[in-house]
């Protein structure tokens, strides 16, 4: 008999849940139970400038009113740097690593330039693509200005990577933003040399996001359209690193009354809120188009 299916949610402890989780958090507990699989929850606590302890209660907390339940011990990220670590070591040692050293305003500024000389390229999250030239310093000259405690940030040098790795495509069984589902070809290159870590923050959310499906057996990944371009990027780093390949479903974004995506940073309506406002969970359900 195979093992049963895997399904997660992922959140970040950086504020309160709001109908997009609960539509996210749903959507996976609810596919679990009716294929008899495996539901797990995962803290994403890589940030510990906006993580915070009080947030990852009332994650645990506005779940459990929702009658989600998952398998413990959950798994914090911050709990397991040395695996982000050792990817990055493969990942250098396939010399797909580099350090860049400017400073966000110094990338502002040579974009800027690059930008009065015509278009220059950005991401599909609309972030232009690193504009600078850091990939071409010698050995030598990276590690004497790491030695010099300079910040840096170490990117994928993403067409080495995308020659290394070859065609990539993965399965959609949801839809992305144009209605692409089926067999989709990843197109990593459009989000230029991504950063995998910084100096001062030992992994980032393509990388760790990439080994944690991987370590945690994760064989189902549901979730909002917004990372739909991400995939490709998840794909390049588990064809590199020999990590098995999910199925994907990228669903619809519960949006505000303005059309835009609900976020923590807009202020968007807690699941806390609605429920002391008298909201029950068939209501949330109701609310998010899951009744």
């Amino acid at each position: 008999m195979p093992p049963p299916p895997v399904f997660r949610f992922a959140p970040s402890p950086n504020g309160f849940l709001h109908l997009g989780h609960a539509c996210s958090a749903l959507l996976n507990f609810d596919a679990a139970q009716r294929v008899e699989g495996r539901f797990l929850l995962r803290i994403e606590d890589i940030d510990p400038t906006r993580c915070r302890s009080e947030f990852e209660a009332a994650i645990y907390e506005d779940l459990g009113w929702l009658g989600i339940t998952w398998e413990t011990p959950v798994r914090r990220q911050s709990d397991h740097l040395a695996d982000y670590r050792a990817a990055l070591d493969r990942l250098a040692a396939l010399g797909l690593l580099y350090p860049s050293f400017e400073s966000r305003a110094e990338i502002a500024c040579l974009v800027k330039a690059r930008e009065a000389e015509g278009i220059w390229p950005r991401d599909p999250d609309g972030a232009p693509l690193y504009p600078g030239a850091a990939k071409s310093l010698s050995a030598g000259e990276q590690e004497r200005r790491r030695r010099t405690g300079a910040p840096f940030a170490l990117r994928l040098d993403m067409d080495t990577a995308c020659r290394l790795a070859g065609d990539i495509t993965w399965t959609e069984r949801g839809s992305g933003p144009n209605g692409e589902t089926g067999e989709i070809v990843a197109s990593p290159k459009v989000w230029g040399d991504v950063i995998l870590a910084r100096k001062d923050t030992p992994t980032s959310y393509h990388l760790s996001v990439a080994i944690d499906d991987a370590l945690q057996g994760i064989t189902d990944v549901v979730r909002g359209r917004d990372l739909f371009q991400s995939t490709a990027v998840h794909r390049l780093l588990q064809t590199i690193l020999d990590l098995p390949q999910p199925v994907y479903r990228h669903h619809d974004l519960i949006r505000d009354n303005a059309g835009k995506k609900l976020s923590k940073s807009s202020g968007a309506t807690g699941l806390r809120e609605l429920r002391a406002g008298g909201m029950t969970p068939e209501g949330v359900r109701g609310l998010i188009g899951l009744l």
